[in-house]
């Protein structure tokens, strides 16, 4: 998944970034889930999972069509919002060569299950 801003005048705005209280409040300590092969420390899970949340409630999902709709933002042919979605290394790449910055978040469960 990779939230992206089209245009470098339109910024995802800071209160899409969660105030994340200490990990003991949202998760015991000895809860981890595995990423990408090893442990995530449950402060981090925490993290990610309020990030997601908040991805999901303020961002419009565009699906595998992330980096077309990146394109048409960053043009100028579509109205510029916060956008995620899916893409390809390759297609993440060609976006950043293009001066369409994006960023990949790891996904991780919901809290709510």
């Amino acid at each position: 998944m990779a939230p992206a801003v089209a245009k470098r005048d339109v910024a995802m705005r800071a209160d899409i970034v969660p105030e994340v209280p200490p990990a003991q409040e949202i998760l015991p300590p000895d809860r981890s889930e595995k990423l990408a092969g090893g442990r995530l420390p449950a402060q981090m899970l925490a993290v990610l999972q309020k990030i997601r949340a908040e991805v999901e409630k303020k961002c419009d999902y565009v699906g595998p069509a992330f980096a077309d709709e990146a394109r048409k933002m960053h043009r100028g042919d579509a109205e510029p919002r916060a956008i995620y979605g899916e893409t390809t290394p390759e297609q993440a790449e060609s976006l950043a060569e293009e001066g369409i910055e994006v960023t990949a978040i790891p996904w991780v469960p919901r809290a709510d299950g």
